[in-house]
C-alpha cells in the first residue's frame, strides 16, 4: 500500500425527510441558483420541498440538464448566474446534476474559455462557487467527490475533470426519493457502484488489507441488494443501502494507497459521446470483456475476487477466472443491462469509431499498468461485439 492523503469536506445528511435541513445549511443570504434535471424533480415533490427549505431567499431555476450532461446546456446555466449575480448553486438530481453542477461553479468565475476546465482535466480551475447536493438517483458518487464528466455534443467530446475546489458542501442523502425511478435508471445505478468499485479493486495485490475488504464488502452488497431494490421501489431499507453504498463507491476510502484501472470508464465515455448510450450501460459493455483480456496482469485480483465476491473455489485457475467473468456479465444481464453491443445495434464500425476517439484524447495507455494501448482497446471492443 503506497502513501497517500485522504481528505473529504462534503457533509452528509442521510435519512428520510431531510430535505428540510437546507433551511440550515444553505446560507441565509446566499442568491441561490437551483440546477435540475427533467421534469421528475418537480413531479415527485422534491423541487417544493426544496422552494420551502431555502424559504425567502434570492432563488433562481435552471432546468434541463441531461442525463449526460453537455457543456452546451450548462453553458445556459452559467450565464443565468452571471445574470442574476448568483453566490451558491444547488443540484437537485443524480449525478449528471451535480456533475454539471460542478461544472457551472467552476466556469461563473472562470476568465477564458470555460471549455478549457474540462479540457484541462480540472488544473485550470482557480476558483468555484459554493454548492451543495440534494440526491435522487444513487449510481455516481458524484455527491461526495471532486470529479465530473461533462460532454461537449458538437465534438462528442465526453471528458472528466476534478479540483480540490469541487466538492459539495454538503450532500442531502434521502432515500424515499429514489421511489419513483424508473426500474431501467435503477439498475443503472446498481451497475455504476459496481463498477465504481471494481476499478479500484481488481489491478493487483499491494497488501491494502482493509481497502480490498471494504471493496468486496460494497460489491457484496450490491450483489445481494439488487434483485430487492428492482422488485420493490418503495423498501426503504433496501433503497437506503443503495443509496449508501453508491456515495462510498467512490468518495476515495476505498481507492486510497491503492492503483486504479479506470480504463473501462474511458472506453465507456467514448461509447457514450458518440452513440448516447447510457454511461453506466457503456461499463457493462466494457467490464467483462477488458477482464478478459487483461486476464493475465489482473489474475491474481481475479481468483480473489472470484471466491470471495461470488464464492468460487473450485477449477483450474483459467476456469476460476472464466467463471467470475461469466458472473460478472450474467448480474449484468440480470439487471436488465446488456453487455454486447450488437444489442445496440453496433458493430465493427463502433470498434473503429471509438478507437479514433481514444487516440485523438490521447487515451492510448490506459489502466493500472498503462498497458492498454490502442491495439489492447481494439480486442477489448472486439470482444465486447
Amino acid at each position: 500500500m503506497k502513501n497517500f492523503t485522504f481528505h473529504n469536506p462534503t457533509k452528509i445528511i442521510f435519512g428520510k425527510d431531510t430535505v428540510a435541513q437546507l433551511a440550515k445549511l444553505v446560507p441565509q443570504d446566499a442568491r441561490v441558483l437551483i440546477l435540475f434535471g427533467g421534469a421528475s424533480a418537480e413531479k415527485n415533490g422534491t423541487l417544493a420541498e426544496v422552494r420551502t427549505a431555502l424559504g425567502g431567499r434570492a432563488v433562481q431555476e435552471f432546468g434541463g440538464i441531461e442525463p449526460n450532461p453537455s457543456y452546451e446546456t450548462l453553458m445556459g446555466a452559467v450565464a443565468l448566474a452571471r445574470r442574476e449575480k448568483s453566490d451558491f448553486l444547488l443540484a437537485v438530481g443524480g449525478g449528471s446534476v451535480i456533475d454539471g453542477t460542478k461544472f457551472v461553479a467552476a466556469a461563473i468565475p472562470y476568465d477564458g474559455e470555460p471549455w478549457d476546465i474540462a479540457r484541462s482535466g480540472g488544473a485550470k480551475v482557480r476558483s468555484a462557487l459554493p454548492f451543495g447536493a440534494v440526491l435522487t438517483l444513487p449510481a455516481t458518487g458524484s455527491e461526495m467527490n471532486n470529479g465530473a464528466v461533462v460532454t461537449y455534443k458538437a465534438t462528442h467530446d465526453k471528458l472528466p475533470f476534478r479540483s480540490p475546489l469541487l466538492f459539495p458542501r454538503f450532500s442531502v442523502l434521502d432515500p424515499t426519493k429514489t421511489f419513483t425511478l424508473p426500474v431501467k435508471q435503477v439498475a443503472n445505478g446498481v451497475v455504476d457502484a459496481f463498477v465504481h468499485t471494481v476499478e479500484q479493486y481488481l489491478t493487483y495485490p499491494v497488501q491494502a488489507l482493509a481497502q480490498d475488504r471494504f471493496a468486496e464488502g460494497l460489491l457484496q452488497t450490491l450483489v445481494e441488494i439488487a434483485p430487492q431494490t428492482l422488485a420493490a421501489p418503495d423498501d426503504y431499507d433496501t433503497r437506503a443501502n443503495l443509496m449508501w453504498t453508491a456515495t462510498l463507491a467512490l468518495n476515495g476510502l476505498i481507492g486510497a494507497g491503492v492503483p486504479q484501472d479506470w480504463a473501462t470508464h474511458m472506453i465507456g465515455h467514448e461509447l457514450t459521446a458518440l452513440y448516447d448510450i447510457d454511461h453506466a450501460r457503456t461499463l457493462a459493455l466494457v467490464l467483462p470483456s477488458l477482464l478478459n483480456v487483461q486476464r493475465g496482469p489482473k489474475r491474481a485480483k481475479l481468483l480473489q475476487y472470484g471466491e470471495r465476491v461470488w464464492g468460487i473455489r473450485e477449477g483450474s485457475e483459467d476456469e476460476r477466472i472464466d467463471a467470475a467473468i461469466a458472473s460478472t456479465r450474467a448480474f449484468f444481464e440480470g439487471l436488465g443491462i446488456p453487455t454486447r453491443l450488437s444489442a445496440y445495434g453496433l458493430g465493427q464500425e463502433a470498434v473503429d469509431a471509438v478507437l479514433e476517439q481514444l487516440g485523438k484524447h490521447s487515451l492510448t495507455s490506459l489502466g493500472e499498468h498503462g498497458d492498454i494501448d490502442l491495439a489492447t482497446s481494439r480486442r477489448i471492443l472486439a470482444g465486447a461485439l
